[in-house]
């Protein structure tokens, strides 16, 4: 079943059809090599466990670094003067830090280096959320966190996500993470998720949180990764990396 895994037969239908067994044979195997740590139990399916990877801080800043770059103006334009907002960890969020210093705001965040930009902003207040840091993100989670955001409301959340799935949502690498994507999203009137294209129709991580009725997802994916989200009931921004301040291109 490892083997089926590997090549691509990470759904339990398929790994059913595979091996002409039951749905509920394929399940049984895949948690026996769950607890083997073989593989990571996903929506659906299973994942080789060496499969579920993130890529270091500076290898990530860098990845489609001028589409995030244009998705966080993009998605900073869609903030008011007055707003509550929360945003989440991730460099495309982390950008939208330049094009907010000079709006009057309350900013609700997770995010260290965000926090440390924003710092020099005479009109934003911020609220740090605290928690456990992980590195890999520059980001806080866990309890700590979680329970400090259960005492504010926002306006809006701005969350980043590795991966984008119609039907199933968005993913992360660990439980901690989607427990405080979720969070952020329940305590916002409206969710907007940033991604670039990459992220879309994307499962690769192995923990998923379910989105709201109604958010704005905003990307430079094409129309065709866009519709399947459209359907759903999400309203797309969608950006232009040739739109983006000739300021911020040569940064």
């Amino acid at each position: 079943m490892l083997e089926a895994i590997a090549g691509g037969a990470n759904d339990i239908k398929l790994l059913a059809e595979k091996f002409e067994v039951s749905f509920s044979t394929v399940r049984r195997d895949l948690q026996r090599l769950s607890k083997e740590k073989a593989v990571a139990r996903t929506y659906g399916g299973a994942m080789l466990a060496s499969g579920i990877q993130e890529e270091n801080y500076p290898v990530r800043e860098w990845q489609h670094r001028a589409a995030k770059q244009a998705i966080a103006q993009a998605a900073a334009a869609q903030v008011q003067d007055g707003d509550t907002i929360i945003l989440d960890g991730g460099f495309t969020i982390t950008f939208m830090a330049r094009f907010l210093s000079d709006k009057k705001l309350t900013v609700i965040t997770n995010n260290i280096k965000l926090t440390a930009i924003l710092a020099d902003a005479p009109n934003i207040a911020t609220i740090f959320l605290g928690g456990a840091v992980r590195p890999i993100s520059m980001s806080a989670y866990g309890h700590f966190a979680e329970e400090a955001l259960r005492c504010l409301t926002a306006d809006k959340a701005f969350t980043s996500a590795n991966g984008l799935v119609p039907g199933r949502g968005l993913c992360e690498a660990t439980m901690e993470q989607i427990a405080l994507k979720r969070l952020m999203m329940r305590q916002a009137k409206e969710t907007f998720v940033l991604v670039d294209a990459s992220k879309l129709d994307c499962s690769s991580q192995p923990v998923w949180a379910h989105l709201p009725l109604s958010w704005t997802l905003v990307t430079d994916a094409d129309e065709s990764l866009c519709q399947p989200f459209v359907d759903e009931g999400a309203r797309l921004l969608q950006v232009n990396t040739a739109c983006l301040d000739s300021a911020m291109q040569k940064d």
